[in-house]
């Protein structure tokens, strides 16, 4: 059964006529009487009583009406929501944010993205950076909030932030003077550190750490900057957190101080490469690109 000839029925039960139907649809008498009957055929009983002017509706008929009018009503549905969905009327998405990200950055995104687009749903899920990472691969979401580097042959990459990694000491600190320190000062260091699912706990450890020499001493892992910063105030150990995230610190119990070598922390959107993008995320992916964190 094709869904044209239940349009045509269609046609046909409102005229009941099927040379009217013919003339409103543009196709020839036979073409039409050939689908009403090849329709007739499919389903095993008979739609219509014709008649050298009119053609009237069996009881069969009646039945195939009410749900050819139901189809066809779903169709045109669908068709609506498709364009709503195009012109990003309606839509969800479903965004994976680390949480030091997601509180630090996307309340401000996220409220202009709302107004520009209310009709999207914003469905948010807050994992650790590593994470993340493998969700958007397994397409749990589709697009995260991820820090570099990710294997670019998997992934899409959109950056929208970079900024620098700051050592935070308490003032107390042998080290609290220092404008600047070079990692390879810090061996001795008790660290206050990033959890295993951040990625920033492998970048940091493998790329600046085990480098210079040496396995970092940790005291306390978490997930939570404001925990790792007052744990600092604390006099507790040493942390190294992003510029933006030092600057919001309330504290007068501990200083900011400079890493050489210096350490990036580079933030971007991504996306699993050959993965169907919605509207939804392409236009997101857009909003954060043209007013960047």
């Amino acid at each position: 059964m094709e869904f044209r000839q239940l349009l045509y029925f269609v046609e046909v039960a409102q005229h009941k006529s099927i040379t009217k139907a013919a003339e409103q649809l543009h196709i020839s008498q036979p073409a039409l009487s050939k689908s009403i009957m090849a329709l007739e055929e499919e389903l095993g009983t008979t739609l219509l009583i014709r008649t050298n002017k009119t053609s009237h509706l069996t009881d069969a008929g009646n039945v195939v009406l009410e749900y050819a009018r139901k189809m066809t009503g779903l169709i045109d549905e669908m068709k609506l929501t498709l364009s709503d969905l195009t012109n990003l009327s309606i839509g969800q998405l479903n965004i994976g944010l680390p949480p030091f990200i997601g509180s630090l950055f996307f309340p401000r995104v996220m409220a202009k993205f709302h107004k520009a687009y209310p009709n999207i749903k914003l469905d948010i899920t807050e994992y650790g950076g590593a994470r993340i990472v493998k969700s958007v691969e397994e397409e749990e979401f589709e697009l995260g909030v991820a820090v570099l580097p990710v294997d670019e042959e998997i992934f899409h990459t959109y950056p929208i932030v970079e900024e620098e990694m700051m050592l935070l000491v308490h003032q107390d600190h042998p080290l609290a003077s220092r404008k600047e320190v070079d990692i390879k000062d810090l061996k001795d260091e008790v660290f206050i550190f990033y959890h295993e699912e951040f990625a920033l706990n492998q970048i940091i450890r493998n790329h600046f750490f085990i480098t210079a020499g040496f396995e970092p001493n940790i005291l306390f892992k978490s997930s939570q900057w404001d925990l790792m910063s007052e744990m600092v105030a604390a006099n507790l150990g040493l942390s190294i957190l992003p510029r933006s995230i030092c600057n919001r610190l309330f504290t007068k119990d501990t200083n900011i101080i400079r890493l050489k070598p210096t350490i990036m922390w580079r933030l971007a959107v991504i996306t699993k490469k050959g993965r169907y993008i919605s509207n939804a995320g392409r236009a997101f992916i857009d909003f954060i690109l043209k007013d960047p964190l």
